[in-house]
């Protein structure tokens, strides 16, 4: 569907929405679901924005990097996919100039300028559900894997000029993540997840809702439950991501709120009124 959304003026006295989306399977960006028409629906209530920048729990570095390449290759980072997965491609141009900008902008690290990364599955996935004539330049902010929670969080604070430049910024992971316990005899239904997996899910809902960043920020303290559903932190991160940005008064609207294959979260939100 036409998005037909343009730039204007808006942008110098509005905030672009910020996106968390729960990007699950690969497979989702071929097939017309519950969760891929959600991505679409949510793109008829945001303005087109200038650019994306999308930080996702597939790019892992030490240090932070963000590509600045003015071609950006997609990245087909998964294994054990039909052929057609591996077919597609997402042929957005990149942004060099923003690159520098974010480097510039962020002050808690040092911004290394990457050349050779590319866009990953947990981006293009979703974008091309959103944006499917890959006609705005997208860059990727990478995950670094030595740094805490909090640290994630406060970094992205740094990025909220951004928003106000039509730079749409989307964290792309999931809530609860867990694919050593997925449920593979419940492959056949649409959506399915074990208790714990649904009590955490329902519980980071209450506190994204809550505006209880604090608790969101020290997730490994709330529990076993919630170890279960995060046992690595790269899917968890970019939630912090989106939600470093909102600003007082924002709401909080939530899509997709699904558990499925037993141990994955689908549920995502938009912060801000679009």
């Amino acid at each position: 569907m036409k998005n037909n959304n343009t730039h204007d003026s808006r942008f110098t006295d509005k905030a672009m929405p910020v996106l968390f989306l729960g990007h699950g399977s690969p497979m989702n960006a071929i097939e017309e679901n519950e969760f891929s028409q959600g991505w679409q629906d949510i793109r008829k209530k945001i303005p087109k924005p200038n650019a994306v920048l999308c930080i996702s729990a597939h790019w892992e570095t030490n240090g932070t990097q963000v590509t600045a390449m003015e071609t950006p290759r997609t990245i087909h980072n998964f294994g054990g996919f039909p052929r057609q997965l591996y077919n597609i491609e997402y042929p957005a141009p990149g942004n060099p100039k923003l690159a520098r900008e974010i480097k510039k902008l962020i002050t808690k690290t040092d911004i290394s300028l990457d050349t050779t990364w590319g866009l990953d599955h947990g981006c293009w996935v979703v974008l091309k559900h959103l944006f499917p004539q890959a006609d705005i330049p997208v860059i990727q902010l990478s995950l670094d894997t030595g740094m805490p929670a909090l640290f994630h969080y406060e970094l992205a604070r740094e990025l909220a000029a951004l928003r106000t430049k039509g730079v749409l910024i989307v964290g792309s992971g999931n809530m609860v993540h867990n694919l050593g316990m997925i449920a593979w005899d419940k492959m056949d239904e649409p959506t399915y997840g074990y208790d714990w997996a649904q009590r955490t899910n329902d519980l980071l809902k209450k506190l994204i809702l809550g505006n209880n960043h604090a608790e969101l920020i020290n997730y490994q303290s709330l529990g076993r439950e919630m170890a279960l559903s995060a046992p690595t932190p790269e899917h968890f991160l970019p939630l912090l991501y989106t939600l470093a940005l909102q600003k007082e008064n924002e709401t909080v609207s939530i899509f997709n709120d699904a558990v499925v294959m037993g141990s994955i979260s689908m549920t995502s939100f938009m912060v801000g009124n679009a």
